[in-house]
């Protein structure tokens, strides 16, 4: 069987599990956002972890909206690289996104935990996660240095 022979686990937190992490990619909608839809819950997800001993990659810290287009092949390979450095994606799912979707994809393919956060019942989107949680809160709950 190859990777992609894997049954669905389709499967959400249990409230005793846990997560060990110590670089989490923040995965989420950019494009067409504000700022504060981009930072806010980064930076409020960011000093959750921090106070875990948890360390996390920000994308939005290299901020090319309204340029997409011209520094595409920038931001897909620094993204990528980021994703290949670290050992979870915690991805923020709470309405489509493509780069949210490519970035899940990618990081399943590198096999990195990924703690999708969403209330959709995408059957992609449970597939490809480790584990699919409700809320932010609960994401971060799950993880511990």
């Amino acid at each position: 069987m190859g990777m992609y022979s894997r049954q669905c686990q389709c499967r959400a937190r249990n409230n005793d599990e846990t997560m060990k992490a110590r670089l989490v990619y923040l995965a989420g909608p950019i494009f067409g956002k504000t700022d504060d839809e981009c930072r806010g819950w980064r930076q409020d997800v960011r000093s959750q972890l921090h106070a875990k001993n948890i360390q996390s990659v920000n994308p939005i810290n290299h901020d090319y909206r309204g340029q997409e287009l011209k520094y595409c092949d920038r931001i897909v390979h620094q993204d990528k690289g980021w994703i290949m450095s670290v050992d979870t994606v915690l991805a923020y799912c709470d309405e489509p996104s493509f780069g949210t979707a490519m970035e899940v994809l990618f990081a399943w393919e590198q096999r990195k935990q990924i703690v999708a956060v969403s209330t959709h019942g995408s059957p992609w989107l449970h597939y490809h996660a480790t584990v699919v949680c409700k809320s932010l809160k609960e994401a971060v709950e799950l993880l511990h240095a």
